[in-house]
């Protein structure tokens, strides 16, 4: 069985991005060469990429046009994606399937043995995948910023959830990922 891990960089005071869409200036602030250096490992780890309408879009722009070369690019463009969206029905980026049905594949593809599974960004995504019970572990890169406003990774309403820390590693840098499985 494979496991569902939301993966994201957030701000101290608990925003995955600034006052405007996309904006992640922050993430300067957490990253380092620990952190580059994980991101490879999500390559190896993964055997499927989960992403909400609105960061596909961002992440399918970026990764198809990007002069920047490395691991990271080669298994974004290359590992199978899945889309969560109810506007769109098709892509064109490597490997990406579109589905309406995000729970409903998700827990198909959760119950077959095989790689992790990891949903990138996608606040609005991991909200309604945590209210279904299919998010397993959270891990999260909390970078040493308060922006004092922007889009709260967790919303506001969410029912309580119960969170055992597995792991906490300090970066040279001050930043800390957490990881965290989620109580059924």
């Amino acid at each position: 069985m494979a496991k569902v891990i939301v993966w994201n960089l957030m701000t101290l005071d608990g925003l995955f991005e600034g006052p405007t869409k996309w904006d992640l200036a922050f993430h300067g602030d957490a990253w380092c060469d620990e952190l580059s250096e994980l991101s490879k490992t999500f390559g190896e780890k993964a055997g499927l990429l989960v992403f909400g309408r609105v960061t596909y879009e961002g992440m399918k722009a970026y990764w198809t046009s990007t002069e920047e070369e490395g691991e990271t690019k080669v298994f974004m463009n290359a590992l199978p994606k899945l889309v969560a969206s109810r506007s769109l029905t098709a892509s064109d980026w490597n490997n990406t399937q579109v589905t309406a049905d995000i729970a409903g594949e998700l827990a198909r593809r959760k119950a077959e043995a095989g790689k992790d599974i990891y949903v990138f960004g996608s606040a609005e995504l991991t909200d309604s995948l945590l209210r279904d019970g299919l998010v397993d572990e959270i891990m999260l890169c909390i970078a040493p910023v308060l922006l004092g406003a922007g889009t709260p990774l967790f919303k506001p309403g969410s029912p309580k959830r119960k969170l055992s820390l597995t792991q906490s590693r300090p970066l040279s840098n001050g930043a800390v990922i957490l990881t965290y499985a989620v109580a059924a």
